[in-house]
């Protein structure tokens, strides 16, 4: 059995159209087939709500008098850009603002002015002619703009990676807080009511597709940026009418020192036009697999740990290399059914109506690296390869003499088996010494030490060393033995020679 756009809207008009979402279409192709459910089923609403950083808003102010070509812009604080023409500006989601920092950005803008309060605008200017005025300073609600176009370059992955961290330390990402040694993992992403996940060979959704967007009505205007389908990594970029949008579907957000996003609501209705159409809709969160990946390694090529599905996700812990780790969304299931469940009803009621797509989007697209024309320095590059360590047992004067003798500062606390287990530094000899009292190594070194890579780039371990205040860090390889040492006047003299 075919169908067509045109005969599915004419069944909305008339009322008699049929509506799921997306995982009650799993349960319908499950129970009777794709045959049956394509007979059955005229549309297939999907949903997803989660932060999408790659997000933003075009913004038109219309002009003062005197004209002002706005150049240098900040709404409620937070820089926009205006190199585009004289009063139109773009505000991205996750630009920061300049007195509060991370706690406010781009995003919460946007939620603003959807929410219609007023934000303070203030825009400089160097001056021409025919646009003399050099600064202005206002106030305005989104009624005030003459267009509020939001315009996201990226929205609504496929399908995400899950994260973990294999360090000793905290790690703060896009992918929220990571736990040291494997204590969480965090992942994105609606599974089953994933809009691409629902029609990943793109049959239906393509250049013009009519979507629910914030509450509002939006458009597909191409495959979104780094639109990688034949890794089912696919993407879509998006626009619609922030007038029209409702603030339930949208929200600011701050991921901790990483920086603001924007929650987007974002749902895509499948027209059933066929029965492989339907067997498509028909897929379950045990079907959408993806890879664990450790973010402790900070690098563009993660290691991949284990794959695992978004059933064995939304259980709350997954398995990987023997370990149980709890599972924690960072997106809301929730908000993403309601989505789902919302367009179901426009539908319903003869509110939204179907479009054809003008042009599908492309399958056969990958995502290239950054082309770098200069090599960044590894830790392989600077530190010290024959490295000083001592052992557990050691006394005061033995790791003394040791330092001394090596003309170090820092020793590295070795194993039989030459595998860290911690690292004394002059000053924990010096204050033994001065309270006058015997220990061994074991006793005063520090346990939980940060430590660093070959490969890791010189840029990360210094981030290291200033955000937690130390002066080295041993360098390790992947069964903890102590292979060098980088210290923070290393890093300095490397910096003094750029």
């Amino acid at each position: 059995m075919r169908k067509t756009i045109d005969e599915i809207n004419e069944r909305i008009r008339d009322g008699s159209v049929s509506v799921v979402t997306a995982d009650r279409m799993s349960e319908i192709v499950e129970e009777i087939g794709a045959e049956k459910a394509a007979k059955e089923v005229d549309v297939v609403t999907t949903g997803t709500f989660g932060a999408m950083c790659s997000s933003g808003a075009f913004l038109n102010f219309g002009h003062s008098d005197p004209p002002i070509k706005m150049v240098d812009v900040w709404l409620n604080d937070v820089r926009a850009y205006g190199g585009i023409a004289a009063v139109d500006v773009f505000i991205g989601a996750t630009e920061r603002s300049r007195s509060r920092g991370e706690a406010y950005g781009g995003g919460h803008v946007i939620e603003d002015l959807v929410a219609g309060r007023e934000i303070e605008v203030y825009a400089r200017s160097p001056g021409t002619d025919c646009y003399p005025q050099r600064e202005i300073e206002t106030r305005v609600r989104i009624d005030d703009l003459n267009q509020a176009i939001m315009l996201n370059p990226r929205n609504a992955y496929q399908r995400y990676a899950v994260a973990t961290n294999s360090t000793e330390r905290m790690m703060e990402t896009y992918m929220g807080s990571l736990f040291p040694h494997f204590q969480n993992a965090t992942y994105s992403g609606s599974g089953e009511l994933s809009p691409i996940c629902n029609d990943p060979n793109f049959e239906t959704i393509g250049i013009g597709t009519r979507i629910f967007l914030c509450g509002g009505e939006g458009y597909i205007i191409g495959e979104g940026t780094q639109h990688n389908p034949k890794s089912r990594f696919s993407t879509l970029m998006v626009k619609g009418d922030m007038k029209q949008m409702d603030p339930a579907f949208l929200r600011g957000a701050t991921f901790r020192r990483y920086g603001t996003t924007l929650y987007v609501g974002l749902g895509v209705p499948i027209p059933i036009l066929n029965e492989k159409i339907a067997a498509n809709t028909g897929v379950k969160d045990e079907d959408i697999i993806t890879e664990v990946l450790d973010y402790g390694v900070p690098r563009r090529d993660r290691p991949v740990l284990g794959t695992v599905s978004y059933r064995e996700l939304k259980s709350g812990e997954i398995e990987i290399q023997g370990r149980v780790i709890k599972t924690y969304p960072l997106s809301s299931h929730y908000m993403a059914k309601k989505v789902a469940e919302t367009l179901a009803t426009w539908i319903k009621k003869g509110e939204f109506f179907l479009t054809e797509p003008v042009k599908p989007l492309p399958l056969d697209t990958i995502q290239k690296p950054m082309r770098e024309t200069k090599r960044h320095p590894l830790v392989m590059d600077v530190m010290v390869h024959e490295v000083v360590t001592v052992r557990e047992d050691y006394n005061i004067q033995q790791v003394a003499k040791v330092m001394v003798d090596g003309q170090i500062t820092h020793a590295p606390v070795v194993s039989r088996e030459n595998k860290l287990v911690g690292i004394l530094t002059a000053w924990d000899i010096a204050k033994v010494v001065a309270q006058g009292r015997e220990a061994r190594a074991g006793e005063i070194m520090t346990r939980k030490v940060l430590t660093t890579q070959l490969d890791e780039p010189v840029e990360v371990a210094a981030r290291k060393i200033e955000k937690y205040n130390i002066s080295a860090l041993p360098v390790v390889d992947s069964e903890n033995h102590v292979i060098g040492i980088i210290t923070g006047d290393m890093i300095s003299r490397l910096i003094g020679r750029k």
